[in-house]
């Protein structure tokens, strides 16, 4: 005999947010019990997390004895993990997680967020290495880096198609990085120019990145070699 739920507690209850869309798009396309079972426990798990990026681990949905219970009662000839592992693959084919997978301590940890823009945020951030371990099994993603595009309208000027085609061919032809630091060196020196950061994306791959860290460190103690220079090499990127 199936087990009666016998009401809803009085006085205040803890609310789950649940969006609208899923609703309207996404419970008329499940037609898994199993999925639907756990797109509702991670719906109402990941609003008890905290931080800027939430997410589930699969070793939160094994030990949580509610899920695997429920899963199980499903089927009992199968394992719940079983049950677990197919529900996990049909929420990512249909669009509704999304996964992350990190080698760490020689084991592979999998994390799970709902695909809404943070969490396809947090998938971009752990495929471009921009996390770090906390502990055993936590991580901690590191804030996004403004996209290089943004980063020149923001500090160099407006973006005509001619830069951007410009900043795109710089992208694949110099080191992952380098443009970045070269319009922080620009801002620094205060020649807002598209021309000056070529430069120094050019003197960089010619005489190495160490030289050019060291002239930097020379023009700040020796005002006449900075002279010099403004004077030299690089009186045209002076405006």
């Amino acid at each position: 005999m199936a087990a009666v739920f016998k009401g809803f507690s009085r006085g205040k209850a803890q609310n789950v947010v649940i969006p609208a869309q899923f609703f309207s798009e996404l419970l008329p396309q499940i037609d898994d019990a199993a999925e639907l079972k756990l797109t509702l426990f991670c719906m109402y798990a990941l609003q008890q997390k905290e931080g800027g990026y939430r997410y589930l681990r699969y070793d939160e949905f094994l030990a949580d004895e509610d899920l695997m219970g429920g899963l199980g009662l499903l089927n009992p000839l199968l394992d719940p993990r079983a049950i677990l592992d197919a529900a996990l693959d049909k929420a990512k084919q249909r669009g509704t997680l999304l996964q992350a997978a990190i080698a760490m301590d020689e084991r592979k940890l999998r994390y799970y967020v709902i695909n809404s823009e943070r969490g396809r945020a947090f998938v971009d951030q752990i495929e471009s290495g921009e996390w770090r371990p906390v502990s055993v099994d936590e991580i901690e993603v590191l804030p996004a880096r403004p996209n290089v595009y943004a980063l020149y309208e923001e500090n160099i000027g407006m973006l005509t198609p001619m830069i951007k085609d410009s900043i795109r061919d710089a992208e694949i032809s110099y080191p992952v990085g380098w443009l970045e630091d070269a319009i922080r060196v620009a801002v620094e020196r205060n020649i807002c120019n598209w021309r000056y950061i070529s430069k120094v994306l050019e003197n960089w791959q010619q005489r190495g990145r160490n030289r050019e860290k060291s002239r930097r460190h020379l023009e700040r103690r020796k005002p006449e070699r900075h002279k010099q220079i403004t004077a030299g090499e690089w009186q045209d990127f002076f405006e």
